[in-house]
């Protein structure tokens, strides 16, 4: 008989092919997916050249999106995306997203299937852990280490210890899972699950919509975690339904599995939350966030670009006009969520109310292109890193919070709550 495990080790195990992990663990396991973009990918295909592999091991479970520096942003970014381009037809890949086809790859891979419920998935992007919110176990890792699973379909690790957060009643006006994340992170600290399973839980979260669930998912590495989960639900079947490319299998936890340490959260006692530079977990409630002048507001990013989130923004702009002294950039994650918004009148929206709309990119999120700050100045961002010189000058200051947060700001020109509109 089988210890007692949490969802996290019982797919590590399956992975594994053995009957039971425990925390601590090394093991080698079979990988569903691997992951890289634009700045990862050639050097994982360098060092995938470089071991002497010919092959990838599965030509539908090695995936590159380019999103990072898209559409190029100068010579050599495109040279870049040309190396991951002749690579990906050379194998014959069948998931390589061009400009226009192509998203935000943590919305882009579950959206379209890629990745689903039980998968074991890793990535060379650090976001790679979105994928938890299927009830998958996702992480990022080095391209190297990507390089040799493209090549041998496997790769090792250590297992994590897991850490269980509840979230329990009902959520306030404006709080949404970004401030559910951000108040998390803000308690426990950026580095309060260092190589841990950060497993997601309790009645708040179970009636939270998938797009949240990814916004949390997604920022469990900013606590430090190896991987953020949440058991699969009916919410997260119909998600799957019709869209999974290969079939789901969902793992949940053994009501005994041991636990680190098990966290309980009232949601009702959290307010919009915003994180203050420099490290996520620099929270503040924005009833104490005080007078901060904003120049820019940034909303999209593989954390809160999809459709609730567009929506969210367009809420709060609906008949009113961006500060003069704010640039407003909006986002979507990818080019279907980009439809959807706009055949939804939310870019309209956004456009009226004197928003920039951008084709989907990470190029604001990274300081990398369309949105860089210059010394002095101030972005709130519903992004998920604010760390020095994150989104440009290393004298700009990035302030995180959520769509609704950000659209209130960018009107008033400071970061202020939607109820104070």
């Amino acid at each position: 008989m089988t210890k007692p495990m949490n969802i996290t080790e019982k797919i590590l195990a399956d992975h594994a092919g053995l009957n039971e992990v425990t925390a601590g663990q090394l093991i080698t396991a079979k990988v569903d997916i691997t992951l890289a973009n634009d700045i990862t990918g050639p050097v994982a295909v360098n060092e995938f050249n470089k071991i002497g592999a010919e092959k990838v091991f599965d030509k539908d479970r090695v995936v590159f999106v380019p999103d990072h520096f898209v559409p190029n942003r100068d010579i050599k970014s495109a040279q870049m995306v040309k190396q991951i381009r002749e690579f990906a037809h050379a194998q014959n890949l069948t998931h390589f997203f061009e400009v226009g086809r192509m998203g935000i790859e943590h919305a882009l891979l579950p959206d379209n299937g890629i990745v689903t419920a039980g998968d074991l998935v890793i990535g060379a992007d650090s976001h790679t852990c979105t994928y938890g919110a299927l009830g998958a176990f996702s992480t990022g890792m080095g391209s190297t280490d990507i390089a040799c699973a493209m090549a041998s379909g496997e790769t090792w690790l250590k297992v994590p210890s897991a850490i269980k957060v509840e979230f329990n009643g009902k959520l306030n006006k404006y709080v949404t899972a970004k401030d559910l994340i951000l108040f998390l992170i803000g308690d426990i600290g950026v580095d309060g699950a260092l190589y841990k399973t950060l497993e997601i839980g309790g009645s708040a979260i179970r009636e939270l919509p998938m797009d949240g669930r990814f916004t949390i998912c997604n920022m469990a590495i900013e606590a430090g975690a190896k991987n953020g989960i949440i058991e699969p639900d009916e919410i997260t079947k119909q998600y799957l339904e019709n869209r999974s490319i290969r079939p789901p299998k969902f793992y949940t936890s053994d009501k005994d599995a041991l636990y680190e340490k098990i966290l309980t959260y009232n949601v009702e006692d959290i307010e919009p939350v915003v994180a203050f530079p420099h490290l996520p977990g620099n929270t503040k409630p924005i009833s104490q966030a005080g007078n901060v002048k904003i120049d820019q507001a940034v909303i999209g990013s593989c954390t809160n670009g999809r459709l609730s989130d567009i929506k969210a923004a367009a809420e709060i702009l609906k008949g009113r006009k961006v500060h003069k002294d704010v640039r407003l950039i909006v986002f979507p994650a990818t080019q279907q969520i980009y439809l959807e918004a706009l055949r939804a009148g939310y870019i309209e929206t956004i456009i009226e109310a004197g928003g920039a709309v951008s084709t989907p990119t990470c190029g604001p999120c990274l300081g990398g292109h369309a949105g860089i700050l210059a010394a002095g100045e101030r972005a709130i961002s519903t992004t998920n890193r604010n760390f020095v010189g994150r989104m440009g000058h290393t004298e700009s200051e990035v302030y995180l919070a959520s769509p609704y947060v950000a659209a209130a700001s960018a009107v008033a020109g400071r970061i202020v709550s939607p109820s104070e509109l």
